[in-house]
């Protein structure tokens, strides 16, 4: 533990976890073995961090939210009569500056690491699968997700309530709009909407194209 860290009551401190200066863990906040944590980070009640994350300096975490729980990876059983769990033995790496919000959760890598760059801002009630890698400043608005395996670049804005398939590529600077559904991948600096997704100037003439005909 670094020089003036607070733990709050009821909290959870594993095995081998480093805290660097000026942690703050409020109550019923539980660390799992091995983590380490970097100094001015502030971790509110709730917050569950899974073994062997690794959380970069002045992060912060709001209430309930989870870092590295198993990612959704399943198979066929042999006899196809039900499902198989496939383990997941990676990990999380959050860089610094990142604030995550309430009942948010990043789950862990399947073999490597679930990233999020420096600066990322995530809402509440955000999904984000094993395997992503998000870049430098991206921000996630309320209830929207990624899929296991999918990539953004830096400054990518995802709107509240989009959805993004799975080893999907969204490319520095691009912008989802708010409840839309991307299946492919999105180019550098290019806005889309809808479901599915589409450059934003072609979606908004086909609203307005069917607009027209509705009152035809």
């Amino acid at each position: 533990m670094g020089a003036k860290c607070r733990i709050g009551a009821g909290c959870y401190v594993g095995k081998d976890v480093v805290l660097g200066d000026a942690v703050i863990l409020y109550p019923n906040v539980t660390i799992f073995d091995e983590t380490q944590i970097g100094a001015h980070t502030v971790i509110w009640s709730g917050t569950v961090i899974r073994e062997r994350s690794k959380i970069g300096q002045y992060c912060i975490f709001h209430s309930n939210v989870s870092i590295g729980a198993d990612g959704f990876g399943f198979r066929p059983s042999e006899d196809g009569r039900g499902l198989v769990k496939i383990p997941q033995i990676g990990n999380v790496v959050i860089g610094n500056a990142v604030e995550i919000g309430a009942n948010s959760a990043v789950d862990r890598g399947k073999f490597g690491s679930t990233i999020i760059g420096d600066g990322c801002k995530i809402d509440n009630l955000v999904q984000i699968a094993h395997n992503c890698v998000l870049g430098r400043c991206c921000i996630m608005a309320g209830s929207s997700g990624l899929a296991g395996s999918v990539t953004l670049g830096d400054g990518v804005v995802i709107g509240g309530g989009a959805s993004i398939k799975d080893h999907t590529v969204i490319h520095s600077g691009a912008k989802v709009g708010g409840g839309s559904g991307v299946m492919n991948d999105v180019g550098p600096g290019k806005t889309v909407l809808g479901y599915p997704a589409t450059d934003s100037k072609e979606m908004i003439k086909q609203w307005i194209a069917l607009r027209k005909l509705a009152k035809s």
